[in-house]
């Protein structure tokens, strides 16, 4: 992170001092004269959203966090956050952490939103139709280019590689693994994503259960099985957070419930 930064930087005043003391004194006064810079944006408005909206819940029978629209949708930071995401300059992300965290927390907030830009209604798919699918349709602006959520999705995150951004993005329905009540962070992103895997499969209902020797699991791991391809396939991945049969058969054959996450 140094390098970029140096070009914020104004060229110090020179003093002389003895040779001993010039590497310890050059350090501290690039420490002292370094602006204070952060790649991510400043995420609070999104925390306090999704803090205040976002609780655990139960839907058709599946536990969830349940989101609050109605309350969403009146709040004052909901225009904020979808400013924060749209005027962001995500040329200034600089790690793949800080890109992947940037775009799962995108991902999310056009989710909401596309529900908010046509609420009421009874599932994300609604604002869509058969000619027109709700993720082909416009939703927000990246550094100034207007994107769909299957953009977001297609181009973004999964061209990066990590398979559970499927465990993270939330499409805004009850199958959908569970929106956190806080942004990812670069900081924070493998313990998160670690902990949307681990919850995800727990839940019998939208994520895995076992029947004698077959596990069933959600439709995620057979509409982007190949993503799955990087952490061994889709078998593997799912040994990493489950104890499972030696011999199994894997059915990815869950009801996926597109009902709204929330009301």
């Amino acid at each position: 992170m140094l390098k970029p930064l140096l070009g914020f930087l104004k060229p110090p005043r020179i003093f002389k001092v003895s040779k001993g003391l010039q590497p310890a004194l050059l350090t501290c006064g690039l420490l002292q004269v370094m602006p204070a810079f952060a790649a991510e944006p400043d995420w609070t408005p999104y925390a306090q959203l999704l803090e205040k909206h976002v609780r655990p819940g139960e839907r058709d029978g599946v536990a969830l966090n349940q989101v609050n629209y109605s309350a969403l949708k009146n709040d004052p930071l909901w225009p904020q956050v979808v400013a924060l995401v749209e005027q962001f300059p995500v040329a200034q992300l600089a790690s793949p952490q800080e890109k992947l965290s940037f775009h799962i927390n995108a991902y999310n907030v056009f989710a909401l939103k596309m529900v908010l830009d046509h609420w009421p209604v009874e599932s994300i798919k609604d604002a869509g139709s058969l000619l027109r699918p709700v993720w082909k349709k416009p939703v927000g602006t990246l550094d100034g280019k207007t994107v769909t959520l299957q953009q977001v999705e297609d181009d973004f995150l999964r061209s990066m590689g990590e398979p559970r951004i499927h465990m993270a993005i939330v499409c805004a329905s009850v199958s959908c693994p569970d929106l956190r009540n806080e942004p990812y962070r670069a900081a924070t992103l493998e313990t998160q994503l670690e902990d949307q895997a681990t919850s995800f499969l727990a839940n019998k209902k939208k994520g895995l259960y076992l029947e004698d020797d077959t596990v069933h699991v959600s439709k995620i791991f057979s509409w982007f099985e190949d993503d799955f391809a990087v952490s061994g396939g889709v078998e593997k991945f799912l040994r990493r957070y489950q104890s499972l049969p030696e011999k199994l058969s894997i059915d990815a054959d869950i009801d996926y419930n597109w009902t709204l996450n929330g009301s």
